[in-house]
């Protein structure tokens, strides 16, 4: 693993759960404090669905990334979904990102990951130059989702 990349654990749960509160602030999802940490408790005790690493200093991280694994037969196997991805506002433009994205697509490769997808905003021009820069390419499909 790299000094960018740090796997969060239950003992991340209180700085993730403001860092992800944060996110969820700036991109106008509702949540509370009870639905976002049950959320991330199975991930950061090791759930097989999920991951999450914070980003930057492992004691002081400016943000986190989180996976969610499934199954692709077109892809070839073992897939991941890029659910979140935040960087604090005052240290995005430095690179970090970028640099926290190929970290992240070696590690996820190295444990036989065959592809990682996300959704952006077309309106988020600077998020999608981000991730094209990182290998990912827009596909001709439209990201659809059913809520229980």
């Amino acid at each position: 693993m790299t000094q960018i990349l740090h796997l969060a654990t239950t003992e991340d749960l209180d700085r993730l759960d403001r860092m992800v509160a944060g996110y969820h602030a700036f991109e106008g999802i509702e949540s509370d404090t009870d639905r976002r940490r049950a959320a991330l408790e199975p991930l950061l005790e090791g759930s097989p669905h999920g991951a999450i690493w914070l980003i930057g200093p492992k004691m002081a991280p400016v943000g986190y990334v989180a996976i969610s694994f499934g199954w692709s037969i077109e892809l070839g196997g073992l897939d991941g979904v890029l659910d979140e991805f935040w960087i604090r506002e005052a240290v995005r433009g430095r690179g970090m990102g970028g640099e926290a994205l190929l970290a992240l697509q070696k590690t996820l490769k190295a444990a036989g990951i065959v592809a990682l997808s996300l959704e952006v905003a077309r309106s988020n021009e600077t998020a999608a130059r981000l991730y094209q820069r990182a290998g990912f390419q827009p596909r001709d499909y439209q990201f659809m989702t059913w809520r229980a």
